[in-house]
């Protein structure tokens, strides 16, 4: 029977944390900077095995991208990472050339790469991520338009908790990013009646704002993120990644095994 793979992220200094799950380490301690090039975050020891996370916030376009990748190249190899995720938001072509320039290295060498959707095409042995948040349209689609694209073993569904309050009508698909104390804030003082949506995996209100505006509030929590796992598990996906903070008190329900406790010594 396949296993499945949970690649967690987390900074360094909350991974005593995950070592009691069977899960792989994803290191929040890696960006873009100037030049460009790698920066680690500052801590006690530096990340030793499972992934690095790279994000790209303070990326600076100018300059070659070539010494860029050599740096994480020669980082994965001294730290023992297995791979990378590139947690690019932006959309800058050397991000995408960056993604390009990592593929071929990362596959000959046994590598895990990690891309976003966009840049698939540029890294076309890495494993695509796939987002679990929708606001509109068929998680279940979803998942098997990416699977026909990409296959079982490039997809991956990101795990992702998110809320956002939409204006209705919304034409651009985006609302507004809710906190969890602003959702629950809301919740509280509506009190409305909170329904699930069996295409989106989400829970969802309505109500109307003192302006008489119509909303529509559309939200994750535990058991909507673990219902988005048995989503792509009955398509075949078994790999997922998330971030620590969004899923540390669901980890067991989302499938997360814990590690054997070890055994006492005999005497």
């Amino acid at each position: 029977m396949t296993q499945d793979t949970f690649i967690v992220m987390l900074p360094p200094r909350q991974l005593p944390a995950l070592q009691s799950w069977q899960a792989v380490p994803a290191h929040l301690a890696y960006r873009l900077g100037p030049g460009p090039h790698l920066f680690r975050a500052e801590g006690p020891a530096p990340p030793r095995g499972g992934l690095m996370v790279v994000d790209d916030r303070d990326f600076n376009p100018l300059g070659s991208i070539g010494p860029l990748c050599q740096e994480v190249l020669r980082e994965c190899q001294f730290r023992g990472f297995s791979g990378a995720v590139l947690d690019f938001e932006s959309r800058l072509p050397p991000l995408e050339q960056t993604a390009a320039r990592l593929d071929e290295p990362f596959a000959r060498r046994g590598w895990a790469l990690y891309v976003p959707e966009r840049l698939s095409a540029a890294a076309p042995h890495a494993r695509v991520m796939i987002s679990s948040a929708l606001s509109g349209g068929s998680l279940q689609q979803r998942l098997e338009e990416a699977l026909g694209r990409f296959g079982e073993s490039r997809t991956v569904l990101a795990l992702e908790k998110r809320a956002e309050d939409f204006r209705l009508p919304s034409p651009t698909g985006s609302g507004q990013p809710l906190s969890d104390r602003e959702l629950e804030e809301l919740r509280q003082r509506l009190a409305p009646s909170v329904f699930f949506s069996q295409e989106l995996c989400a829970r969802y209100f309505t109500y109307t704002s003192r302006e008489n505006e119509a909303h529509f509030v559309l939200f994750d929590d535990g058991d909507t993120l673990r219902r988005k796992v048995e989503v792509a598990r009955r398509l075949g996906i078994r790999t997922f990644l998330a971030p620590w903070a969004e899923i540390s008190a669901c980890a067991a329900r989302l499938g997360i095994q814990r590690r054997p406790e070890p055994r006492p010594g005999r005497r």
